[in-house]
């Protein structure tokens, strides 16, 4: 009975701070969008920016997103113990990250920042991380291990930064690698984790976003809100995905290898089609270009709203794999590792032939 009242316990508080998320988020969300009419809005002409859309909006979604994440650690505060926020180095670290990101973000949007900037920011969160403990360890020697989290923190940063040029699909794919996160920590009965009522603040704002970004959108969520969900959602995936949160056994490298390659399969995809495409064409991976995965998809006849929907199908079959992986595999075999892997591959070379394909079309256009 003391079990049942309390995961009705974290049922309640759960819920209601996922509800009463949303209804702050939406209402911040309407309050920037009549106030802040111009934060991210850059000139047609100057080349910084380079949509999918024809219309210019302003870009004022990530504040709604940050603002949360910080009621979140409030709330955690308040309903269970304050003394693992501020006595806990690798939050402080996730702190300092999220702020610098944040912030990183706000300035571009305002003031259309150097690239290099956000570079040196971006390394300066994978420092941060490895230096209050927060860091992948794959590998038996330590420096690696920084090197890769350095690695996987600048290369997410940037994969959602850029996955963010058509209607939608950032928040989507980043509602899935939440999804998935909140999954693992759920199904491993750690209902009092720090981590998890962020996550359920992360996931009110980003659905309720959706309703303004999804096309024909309203605003987007800008480098302000891309930076910040870069640098949290490799923050996550370092503490659940890359290293096993749970295990006391010994943990197979293979499965969590797996599971961090489903859970950012689209960011991973999109990022490696884009970068090996402009590479081969003599091109710097660091430009902007409607060359992407979502672009591919649209020239290939897709409507704005159906890639949108391709996408939200293709998050959604990740979380199922996650769910999967954590309820039900309680043992790794090479034929788990196999499977996975065709699927990853089958998708990455699906986008390599729409990417291909879709050059093909542009140039016989021209």
């Amino acid at each position: 009975m003391d079990i049942l009242l309390q995961e009705n316990y974290y049922l309640i508080i759960y819920s209601s701070f996922f509800l009463s998320s949303m209804v702050f988020s939406f209402l911040m969300n309407n309050l920037f969008l009549r106030f802040f009419k111009t934060l991210g809005i850059r000139n047609n002409d100057d080349g910084t920016i380079i949509r999918w859309g024809a219309l210019s909006k302003p870009s004022v979604g990530g504040i709604t997103f940050y603002i949360l994440f910080l009621l979140s650690v409030a709330c955690y505060s308040v309903f269970f113990s304050p003394s693992q926020v501020f006595y806990n180095t690798k939050f402080i670290g996730l702190l300092l990250s999220m702020a610098l990101g944040f912030i990183v973000g706000l300035a571009d949007d305002a003031y259309d920042t150097k690239p290099f900037l956000k570079f040196f920011v971006q390394f300066a969160c994978g420092i941060i991380m490895i230096l209050c403990g927060i860091r992948i360890n794959i590998f038996d020697v330590e420096a690696f291990n920084n090197i890769f989290t350095i690695f996987w923190v600048v290369g997410i940063m940037n994969s959602i930064n850029m996955l963010d040029n058509m209607d939608g699909i950032t928040t989507i794919v980043s509602i899935g690698i939440v999804s998935c996160s909140m999954i693992i920590i759920v199904t491993n009965g750690d209902y009092e984790n720090m981590h998890l009522i962020i996550l359920v603040g992360v996931l009110a704002s980003l659905l309720t976003f959706l309703y303004f970004n999804w096309n024909p959108s309203r605003m987007y969520m800008g480098d302000t809100g891309s930076q910040f969900l870069g640098a949290f959602l490799s923050v996550i995936g370092i503490l659940y995905m890359w290293n096993d949160h749970y295990s006391t056994g010994e943990v197979a490298p293979a499965r969590q290898f797996i599971i961090a390659v489903m859970c950012f399969i689209l960011p991973v995809i999109d990022t490696t089609v884009v970068v090996y495409n402009r590479i081969s064409k003599g091109r710097s991976p660091f430009v902007g270009g409607k060359d992407h995965t979502t672009h591919s998809l649209a020239y290939m006849g897709l409507s704005d709203r159906k890639v949108a929907i391709a996408y939200l199908t293709l998050s959604m079959i990740s979380v199922l794999i996650i769910f999967f992986i954590e309820k039900y595999v309680t043992t790794w075999s090479h034929l788990y590792t196999s499977i996975f892997g065709v699927y990853f591959l089958i998708l990455l070379t699906f986008f390599f032939y729409t990417t291909r394909k879709a050059a093909g079309r542009i140039e016989a256009v021209k």
